[in-house]
């Protein structure tokens, strides 16, 4: 059953027990803190989080609409509705006007539930749409420590990255040196502990080390395990830490609030796989070291390293997939099966979600394929490239609208040596790419043909169209993965697909280079080598 913590403004013991009353909903608990002055709102406000607000238009010493700009203020996306006696038009206005999420009339207390029942979707929909966020800056976070090649790497995108994951006023990073928690290096609102060492069982990531267990701490000052007047300099007032690698930990990481707050699952499960993820670059680092000292045995350890490092991305790539169905279905829910149906900016924020989620399995997709083409064995034999690139363009023309004044000259009878299944995927990114990039084009024109040197030699394979074409002076970033010279609002796409055709070109050793200008289309040559390499 779901759990709704809320902070109710109301001076009138009966008014009150009319609205809990009207809070009684099978699906829901409510938890409710009522306060009656200012003194007792301002207390709660600063100590408690709460799901929603409800208050009075008025309280002794306090406005209500007062109380929805503090509200707004500090706790920006709590939702705040009014149950009031007010019924003055413009006053139910000026509430609106001032970010209200409702105004209900305490002589219509039947309309309680259903907010309740928007405010619960809205919760839900942030809730997702911050998750997808989240996992997606996890996944960029895990590729920048794969690249990482030295400690100060590592320090610097994890503090930074610990911080964004899940929103936080601070994040530190922790190694143990002996029986000591050294605090590394910090990001923070405000000074933390950079620098400094403390005894391994007189601080909170000493315990996560000792334990070999996340702490998750909505209210320091009520912990018997946090060393309080270390922490009244600073700004903390919640905390989560945890160990970096559960089994013989060797630091940790925490997240800090400047609020009392509860930290929720998803919070706490992001950044323990962001300290599994150091643990593997720290361990893939130590590697690294260990393979400079020792030369007879460095092809042989490196190949290790990447290939955990490889298996360790896969299974990030892997493991995302049910979150996002996740993340799709309870996106359809919300679009389909909440009532009222959702409207307007509710309605905006689920189908945003939706689209997000969707891209973002796209983006896994081509991750896992330039993963496979990459650990692909080569299948090498003669091959009728020209043939494979004509059902690639028909297979095109049956599943696109179609297209006015399009031309096609695709030289079927060429041949080639080398890996059918790798090549035809090469030349579906080419071929899909002409015509993705010629379809805003008024009369398409897309070729694919061979190119002899004058001297003799392997041909060169050319795929030409008249489409977007794009800036020579970005040319360099063409084939690197995730760089794009569109945007997403131009043409869709992840900036995977090039990076794999190279792969496959330099997995049978040739070459691909491209030529182009803005609005003039674009060239793609390539070249398969005398074998494999």
């Amino acid at each position: 059953m779901d759990t709704l913590r809320i902070l109710h403004l109301e001076d009138n013991p009966d008014d009150a027990g009319l609205v809990q009353q009207a809070l009684a909903l099978p699906e829901t608990t409510p938890i409710l803190t009522r306060v009656d002055s200012r003194a007792g709102f301002a207390a709660a406000l600063s100590k408690g989080e709460f799901d929603l607000v409800l208050s009075d238009s008025s309280l002794p010493g306090l406005d209500g609409q007062q109380a929805l700009t503090l509200v707004r203020e500090q706790r920006p996306d709590t939702p705040f509705i009014f149950v009031s006696g007010s019924a003055d038009p413009r006053w139910v206005q000026q509430s609106y006007h001032l970010g209200a999420f409702d105004v209900v009339s305490k002589e219509q207390l039947w309309r309680l539930p259903p907010v309740l029942k928007n405010v619960r979707a809205t919760r839900q929909n942030r809730r997702l749409n911050q998750l997808a966020t989240s996992r997606a800056l996890l996944v960029e976070i895990v590729k920048q420590l794969s690249l990482a090649r030295s400690l100060d790497a590592i320090v610097d995108i994890v503090k930074t990255g610990a911080r964004q994951l899940n929103g936080a006023d601070g994040a530190t990073f922790i190694l143990r040196d002996g029986d000591q928690c050294y605090y590394v290096a910090e990001d923070a609102i405000g000074p933390l502990w950079q620098g400094r060492r403390f005894p391994l069982r007189a601080c909170i990531s000493g315990w996560a080390m000792l334990e070999r267990k996340a702490a998750v701490i909505p209210d320091i000052y009520q912990d018997p395990r946090i060393p309080h007047d270390a922490y009244r300099p600073t700004f903390v007032k919640s905390l989560v830490m945890v160990p970096i690698r559960t089994e013989a930990p060797i630091g940790a990481i925490g997240n800090y609030w400047a609020n009392n707050r509860q930290p929720n699952e998803d919070e706490v499960a992001l950044i323990q796989a962001l300290a599994d993820s150091t643990s593997l670059a720290m361990e893939n680092l130590e590697l690294y070291k260990d393979l400079e000292r020792r030369v007879q045995d460095r092809t042989q350890r490196l190949q290790a390293a990447n290939e955990e490092l490889e298996a360790f991305s896969y299974s990030v790539s892997h493991d995302l997939r049910a979150p996002l169905r996740a993340l799709q279905g309870y996106s359809d829910l919300l679009l389909s099966q909440v009532q009222p149906p959702l409207q307007g900016q509710a309605q905006s924020y689920a189908e945003r979600l939706r689209k997000s989620a969707l891209r973002m399995q796209v983006l896994i997709d081509d991750l896992l394929n330039l993963s496979k083409v990459s650990r692909a064995e080569l299948h090498y034999g003669q091959t009728s490239i020209g043939r494979i690139a004509q059902e690639i363009m028909t297979s095109l023309q049956n599943t696109s609208p179609p297209r006015e004044g399009l031309q096609l000259d695709v030289d079927a009878s060429l041949q080639a040596q080398g890996d059918p299944g790798l090549l035809r995927i090469a030349l579906e990114n080419l071929l899909s790419n002409a015509w993705k990039y010629t379809g805003k084009t008024a009369a398409p024109h897309i070729e694919f043909f061979a190119e002899t040197p004058p001297g003799g030699g392997p041909p060169t394979y050319v795929v030409r169209d008249n489409g977007a074409g794009f800036d020579m002076a970005y040319a360099g970033e063409l084939f690197q993965a995730f760089r794009r010279l569109h945007t997403e609002a131009e043409f869709p796409g992840t900036g995977v697909g090039l990076t794999i055709v190279q792969r496959i070109v330099r997995k049978h050793g040739g070459h691909i280079w491209a030529e182009a200008a803005p609005g003039k289309g674009a060239t793609f040559r390539f070249t398969l080598g005398s074998g494999p390499s």
